[in-house]
């Protein structure tokens, strides 16, 4: 019963992600990361050196990924999304 609960969760999660065709088009440059945050939640990993940040959401091969400067986007990429 455990592992049916889980693989249940699991399945609820996956059909609800936020890595999306739709969702990666919202994105636009010149927004901030908050405005971006509140279109794909928060961050998988984010790396910043001298007011850049390079943030990605997802995993090696689901991604969408953001370059910003001084907390705006100045490029975005996807991989495997749908």
């Amino acid at each position: 019963m455990r592992y049916i609960i889980i693989a249940l969760v699991v399945l609820i999660f996956a059909g609800c992600s936020k890595l999306s065709k739709e969702n990666y088009d919202k994105i636009q440059v010149g927004m901030s990361y908050v405005q971006v945050s509140d279109i794909l939640g928060k961050a998988t990993k984010c790396d910043s050196l001298a007011g850049m940040s390079d943030c990605t959401w997802g995993d090696e091969k689901h991604y969408i990924k953001v370059k910003l400067v001084a907390d705006k986007v100045m490029f975005m990429h996807s991989a495997g999304i749908e």
